[in-house]
């Protein structure tokens, strides 16, 4: 089991996951692309003191960028994951 964090980067803060968190219970964390879902439920729940039910990954490539040449590269990739929590159970964002 890997420390908590070498597994969670950042909570996500976004349109999207302010409409999963009110209405589904879900939070969704930037997490690093070693992690997986078993490293990433006992981080979250030993971060935030919850219980968490379910977990969904998924893995974001790095869109192509180019800087004045011909030539493209790409940004990184990272990994996202959406936890759903038990009912009742919330974390504090502020």
């Amino acid at each position: 089991m890997k420390p908590a964090h070498q597994v969670i980067d950042t909570i996500l803060l976004t349109e999207k996951g302010t409409v999963l968190t009110e209405q589904h219970n879900q939070y969704i964390f930037k997490v690093y692309p070693s992690a997986n879902k078993n490293d990433i439920k006992t981080a979250v729940e030993s971060l935030f003191k919850v219980h968490v039910t379910d977990v969904r990954t998924m893995n974001r490539i790095g869109k192509k960028k180019r800087e004045r040449r011909p030539n493209y590269g790409r940004t990184s990739a990272w990994k996202k994951a959406v936890v759903t929590l038990k009912e009742g159970d919330t974390i504090d964002l502020t």
